[in-house]
């Protein structure tokens, strides 16, 4: 029994300045496995009766704020242990600006990951497009975003890119989107024609919705053409650029049955002789 209390009383140097005993060591060992334990019922409670986005955004959240709750318990027991704190904090005052410096983008990400779950301005299945990359979001974490883009490829989007640049979230009020594809007509076409061929063409393609109805708009007099912009709606924006692709076919293929000319950049030179 000597022997044992020797033990849990030896004391182990750090330092000049702070010494800690087995026993005090110990203690924190407990603390913290009673801290996880009681977290662990409370991440229960709280997420039992949660959808399972939410339950996602709140176990995010809870992981980080564990960390932090860890720290404070560790710091409360080795302060009522005796534990001499402020030399603790003195030694490694330096050493925790360095940390801090390095990892001043980490908590960045970290903080607006919380923000991101928080607000809700994004949620997994939206697609965004950021910095000219689109992607459609498959996970959510503190410290980044995964999306996948049309071609199948991940994109890793750093949290604090929410706060320093422009988001565009594609399907925030829902997944219908309107879409557009320009083209230009010579000058002296039916313009009504054009209008009808247009919308004709967006009304046969299975992806584009019936409602709203296409829309064509006569957006300018062109240098070398009238120009104008078909407007429909699709259901899955992600994958717009094959519709808009069979549309630019099926427009081409009507404006030729109906010698409706697509012009190219004409420029009249004049030359002078002097």
């Amino acid at each position: 029994m000597e022997k044992l209390i020797e033990f849990l009383n030896y004391n182990i140097k750090l330092g000049d300045a702070v010494h800690i005993t087995v026993k005090a060591i110990l203690i924190v060992l407990l603390v913290f496995i009673i801290t996880a334990f009681i977290l662990r019922l409370i991440k229960k409670v709280v997420t039992r009766k949660l959808p399972k986005e939410d339950k996602l955004k709140f176990t995010s959240v809870f992981t980080f704020s564990r960390y932090f709750v860890y720290l404070v318990v560790l710091l409360i027991t080795m302060q009522n242990m005796g534990v001499e704190l402020t030399a603790i904090l003195t030694a490694s005052a330096a050493f925790l600006i360095g940390v801090g410096l390095a990892m001043q983008t980490l908590f960045q990400d970290i903080l607006s990951g919380i923000f991101i779950l928080i607000d809700q301005s994004v949620h997994a299945g939206d697609i965004i497009e950021i910095d000219g990359k689109v992607g459609r979001v498959v996970e959510i974490k503190l410290r980044a975003t995964r999306a996948v883009t049309i071609d199948n490829k991940v994109l890793v989007i750093p949290n604090h890119k929410y706060l320093t640049s422009i988001l565009y979230n594609w399907t925030e009020n829902g997944t219908a989107t309107r879409e557009n594809i320009n083209v230009g007509v010579a000058y002296g076409s039916d313009v009504e024609l054009v209008k009808k061929l247009l919308i004709e063409a967006a009304k046969n393609h299975p992806s584009v919705l019936k409602k709203p109805e296409p829309l064509v708009l006569f957006t300018n007099f062109g240098d070398s053409s009238l120009d104008f912009r078909l407007i429909f709606t699709l259901n899955n924006s992600f994958k717009a650029m094959i519709p808009k692709s069979d549309l630019r076919f099926k427009v081409n293929q009507l404006f030729k049955e109906n010698n409706i000319t697509i012009p190219y950049p004409q420029r009249d030179v004049h030359l002078y002789n002097k």
